[in-house]
């Protein structure tokens, strides 16, 4: 088998399992197809989801069937204004060893798990909330000056309700940009609704059993680091992301208009990663414009801070971001290289 042939088995398996994967998910999740492809492909990336829509929709759900479908370690955690670091991450605890000396032994929290469901997390004080930026980041935690090694892979997935805003605590943008995507779960539609009836109100109960390890997720998402990305596609990535920044001179009009702060370059590697993905799920070997349009929402919606003035006209990042790709133009940004 030639190396082309090698490599094409490789991306055909790699559109098999995250096909199986979806496939089992779907058995219990009705619907949401954009929500599941953006979740799938942020999890293959290493990266992080966060959540959002109103109770009732399925979001605890989604994130506990994907644990499902995966022999991964699942952990939930319910965020409350009284939870501490320490319920997070663990803590050191005085036992007595073997021969009767009294030592501290550091006892491990929910965080040490595969995939972690952070439950309401803007219901948790910033100091809780932190100790997820170690974790998310650096896939590590640091107890007592002892640093703490997570077992890869491990995904964040958050979730957070829109509308109950008293009593919280809005993530800051720090914690914010170290999610890959933000996922905007809508309302089922009408034909989905009767399905979610017949699972959830007749006696059997759908259940995903699981289809793939964490070694494979890894194998995956080292496979996607390799699909190639020309120049120009590129700086046409490097162009939206600069499009967002008010101040850069390659900002577009809406971003002066509407925004403060635009997408870090966090947010751009973000965009090329989610890009390849795409790139292999549509069989291809090669990343296009269109797939980092495709990425362009969930992984920048979140990474833009509006002005008063968007605030106040109710402009949602969104609209900002669909401007900026129907402004900028394929080509023009060969100059941002």
């Amino acid at each position: 088998m030639s190396v082309n042939d090698h490599l094409s088995q490789e991306l055909q398996d790699f559109r098999t399992d995250f096909h199986r994967l979806r496939a089992e998910i779907a058995k219990v999740i009705v619907g949401q197809r954009e929500i599941l492809d953006d979740m799938l492909i942020s999890l293959i990336a290493g990266g992080h989801v966060l959540l959002e829509g109103v109770p009732g929709l399925g979001k605890t759900l989604t994130v506990r069937t994907l644990a499902d479908a995966l022999h991964l370690d699942f952990r939930r955690i319910q965020f409350t204004p009284d939870l501490m670091p320490a319920d997070l991450i663990g803590t050191n605890v005085l036992a007595e060893s073997a021969d009767g000396k009294k030592v501290f032994e550091f006892q491990r929290g929910p965080l040490f798990a595969n995939v972690l469901l952070a439950d309401e997390i803007n219901r948790a004080t910033p100091k809780t909330q932190s100790a997820l930026l170690e974790s998310m980041q650096e896939h590590s935690i640091t107890v007592a000056g002892t640093t703490h090694k997570l077992t890869e892979p491990f995904f964040v997935m958050a979730t957070q309700n829109p509308l109950e805003m008293e009593g919280t605590y809005p993530l800051p943008e720090a914690q914010l940009d170290r999610f890959f995507c933000k996922l905007l779960v809508p309302y089922p539609l009408v034909s989905d609704l009767e399905i979610i009836l017949d699972r959830t109100t007749e006696s059997l109960k759908p259940k995903a059993e699981a289809v793939l390890t964490g070694d494979r997720i890894l194998q995956m998402s080292a496979l996607a680091r390799q699909i190639p990305i020309a120049s120009e596609v590129r700086r046409y990535g490097i162009a939206i992301v600069v499009a967002t920044h008010p101040d850069h001179e390659f900002a577009s009009a809406s971003a002066k208009k509407y925004v403060r702060y635009g997408a870090s370059p966090r947010g751009l590697q973000s965009l090329i990663l989610g890009a390849k993905i795409r790139a292999i799920l549509d069989s291809r070997y090669h990343v296009s414009r269109d797939d980092l349009r495709m990425m362009a929402l969930p992984v920048l919606r979140h990474r833009l801070i509006l002005n008063f003035e968007g605030q106040a006209e109710g402009i949602q990042p969104d609209d900002v971001i669909r401007k900026i790709i129907a402004d900028v133009s394929e080509d023009a940004f060969a100059l941002a290289k």
